[in-house]
């Protein structure tokens, strides 16, 4: 089984990143989806697992890029923090943009509120903040996405 934490929105606390790689355990792969703050590098750091980050509208000055595609195991997957596509009014634009570049899965962040959709064509998702919530219950999240025999299922967790 692959097991990959999905984080975003932690705006500098890297203490909060911190928590959820501990509660998260064993993980193979960590991605951020931007608004990390300005230490990224440590960021990268602190999971000791290959790292995946985008810029969000508050990263400013580094390197991150805005989008990414990546692949895990079979899946193509698209990262955004999700500012350019209009997020806080859906996610239309994002599932074309997934589809126009042939990813079965798009992640984003920026809303931090917590979102799925497993569609049929593509799922989207977004695993909240792990600092700044707004979702009802403001709980601090991030998401678990396990992927074993090519079977994939995502666990919403809290910090």
């Amino acid at each position: 089984m692959r097991r990959v934490l999905i984080v975003s929105d932690s705006h500098g606390r890297n203490d909060n990143v911190q928590k959820a790689i501990e509660k998260a355990g064993k993980i193979d792969l960590m991605i951020h989806l931007g608004d990390v703050g300005r230490d990224y590098l440590q960021v990268e750091r602190m999971s000791g697992v290959p790292t995946y980050m985008v810029a969000g509208n508050n990263d400013y000055g580094g390197f991150l890029r805005d989008m990414s595609i990546i692949y895990i195991e079979s899946h193509k997957v698209l990262l955004t923090h999700g500012h350019r596509y209009g997020v806080h009014f859906g996610v239309d634009r994002l599932r074309y943009l997934a589809l126009e570049n042939q990813c079965d899965i798009a992640m984003y962040g920026h809303t931090h509120v917590p979102f799925l959709d497993e569609g049929e064509d593509v799922t989207i998702l977004n695993p909240g903040s792990v600092s700044l919530p707004r979702q009802a219950g403001y709980e601090k999240t991030f998401m678990i996405m396990e992927i074993e025999d090519d079977k994939i299922t995502y666990h919403l967790e809290s910090i």
